[in-house]
């Protein structure tokens, strides 16, 4: 893999990450409602859920998606029902939580890692990139290398939406106003299902 796909990767990595989507919604939320060291691992289990996306996508479950159109279907009902949760548990909450009920804690890391495999920006941008960067001659090293420079690019880029969500911590403590940021995060959740009904 040459020096020049690698920054290609990189920079897509990059974009693909540091967008807003679902997971970096969650993250934000998680954030400001947890604080950043409780979110590490979503923010983990986010960056090992993609990697494993990515390397299905790579090693031929991508093409059995689009042999299969069904199961792709399934996927995006699955991604949205959970999604829908989701988005109603961020906007349900109601105060900077400090207890670990079941109610108010954020995503554990298999719960950050599972969601990735219900969530389209992550099958949307595995699907991508091994589409564009995937090498017929050398498959397998070339799949592995791409999952690699994403993850690397990618668990910063995502770490960034927690701290924004820490820096928002201070200014949210007032119960309102962090009422109306969860509705406004749900919504914004919610909103990232749009793209899958079109």
């Amino acid at each position: 893999m040459t020096y020049q796909t690698i920054l290609a990767i990189a920079l897509f990595s990059f974009v693909g990450s540091v967008s807003p989507g679902p997971s970096n919604f969650m993250l934000l939320t998680s954030g400001t409602n947890f604080g950043f060291w409780r979110t590490l691992p979503q923010i983990f289990g986010i960056t090992i859920g993609l990697s494993s996306v990515l390397l299905a996508v790579g090693f031929g479950l991508g093409s059995a998606i689009h042999a299969y159109p069904p199961v792709g279907l399934l996927l995006k009902i699955a991604g949205s029902a959970y999604l829908l949760y989701l988005a109603w548990r961020i906007a349900m909450s109601r105060a900077v939580a400090s207890g670990e009920t079941a109610a108010s804690r954020p995503l554990t890391f298999l719960e950050s890692a599972a969601f990735q495999w219900v969530n389209p920006k992550a099958w949307v941008a595995a699907l991508t990139a091994m589409a564009a960067y995937a090498s017929d001659e050398s498959p397998f090293v070339s799949v592995l290398a791409i999952t690699l420079v994403i993850a690397i690019v990618n668990l910063p880029s995502v770490a960034v939406w927690a701290g924004f969500g820490m820096a928002l911590r201070t200014f949210l403590t007032d119960p309102m106003r962090l009422k109306w940021f969860n509705i406004v995060m749900g919504l914004l959740l919610v909103a990232t299902l749009l793209p899958l009904m079109m």
